[in-house]
């Protein structure tokens, strides 16, 4: 492994079927007042808003509700949270949902008792929060981003066209995350094989960077072969919690900074993901689907090494009689097939992106320096075209 770096986690996990009843450990190491965060209400009919506000009424909280997160957290939806967390002061942000729910609660946690403007301090300046943070904890409810145990917080300005994510460090992380694999059970297949998807990229994009023998690469390989192997069950059979508890647990090792250790790193699947998301509002999982494919053969011939290992160890593919080039082409077009498979959006189109809106994407989307190519504006453009 090449480099420097230090490593530290602070959320600390709950997993399993009865791992809801550990909430009632953590409540009282926090203040009175709870600001409960949650979605369109989907937890109020499966039940599982009923179980945690009886455990919040057992433990004597004061709870303040901030429901209507949506999927891409806005701007404005930001600033009403903080005014409720400023009206109510609140002392402790309980989200109930997925990734979506968790990065808002993050991006409140800092903004609650910041004095400037929280979308230009963090999300176009990128700083970090000078004030006292609001702690937050999470029940998962859906599973891909990881959120749950990162300082993750993706915001949108819907005006500005913008989907912007901050790493905020340890201080932001949620103090304890709660995983219960039943609880995602529920979710429509459409949003479940997003989610599946999003955690194969989050690997994907810190796999591929770098030339050394790293050990992250190793654990990287054996994730996405688990992901692989547990979608395939799922998408079946959704209900079988052997398949739906690993799903969980990669998602969250995926992205919980453990793989990026000793990595450059790439991202720009995500930026470009995020870009379009912001002019169409799509779903997260299928915006990185739908340019994923080509990017990864636009800068396979810059890191081919990587992309013959990807084919063999990840995906198998058989190696007599072929060039580098042929067993690279052959590891992406088996990743095509399997999303595919799962029925993920494969282009822009579907996604509503027009053929006018690629410019105004392109200029939206950040240029990351940690892949194996460093893109230009043109070459961005030329990939969103390639994905129409």
């Amino acid at each position: 492994m090449l480099g420097n770096f230090a490593y530290s986690n602070p959320t600390k996990l709950y997993f399993g079927e009865e791992s809801l009843h550990y909430l009632n450990e953590e409540l009282p190491k926090y203040g009175k007042t709870v600001q409960l965060i949650y979605g369109s209400g989907s937890i109020k009919k499966n039940g599982i808003y009923d179980q945690v506000m009886d455990i919040l009424k057992a433990n004597n909280k004061v709870v303040v509700e901030d429901g209507g997160v949506m999927p891409n957290p806005t701007v404005e939806k930001l600033m009403e949270g903080v005014r409720i967390a400023r009206e109510n002061q609140v002392d402790f942000l309980l989200a109930v949902g997925g990734g979506s729910c968790c990065d808002y609660a993050k991006a409140v946690s800092v903004s609650v008792h910041c004095d400037e403007d929280p979308w230009e301090k963090y999300y176009i300046r990128f700083e970090e929060p000078a004030c006292p943070i609001v702690p937050v904890g999470c029940v998962l409810t859906m599973v891909g981003t990881g959120s749950e145990m990162n300082g993750g917080a993706v915001i949108t300005n819907r005006e500005q066209k913008l989907k912007i994510g901050h790493v905020f460090g340890d201080n932001v992380m949620p103090k304890f995350a709660i995983l219960n694999p039943r609880f995602t059970f529920t979710l429509p297949k459409r949003q479940m094989v997003a989610g599946i998807y999003d955690i194969f990229n989050h690997i994907c994009e810190q796999y591929f960077s770098g030339e050394d023998d790293n050990t992250s690469d190793y654990i990287s390989e054996a994730l996405m072969k688990s992901v692989i192997y547990s979608s395939r069950i799922a998408i079946q059979n959704p209900e079988d919690y052997e398949a739906r508890s690993n799903i969980m647990w990669t998602a969250t090792w995926a992205l919980n900074t453990l793989i990026a250790k000793g990595k450059a790193t790439d991202w720009m699947v995500h930026m470009l993901g995020q870009s379009v998301g912001a002019y169409t509002d799509a779903t997260h999982g299928m915006t990185l689907a739908a340019v994923s494919l080509a990017y990864y053969r636009y800068i396979c011939p810059y890191g081919l090494a990587k992309f013959r290992r990807f084919a063999v160890n990840v995906w198998d593919v058989d190696q007599n009689g072929k060039n580098d080039e042929q067993i690279a082409a052959e590891g992406l077009s088996c990743m095509e097939s399997w999303m595919k498979e799962l029925g993920l959006v494969m282009n822009l189109r579907d996604l509503g992106a027009t053929e006018e809106m690629l410019e105004g994407i392109a200029d939206g989307t950040f240029i990351m320096e940690g892949g194996y190519k460093i893109l230009t504006h043109n070459e961005v453009l030329d990939i969103l075209k390639a994905s129409m």
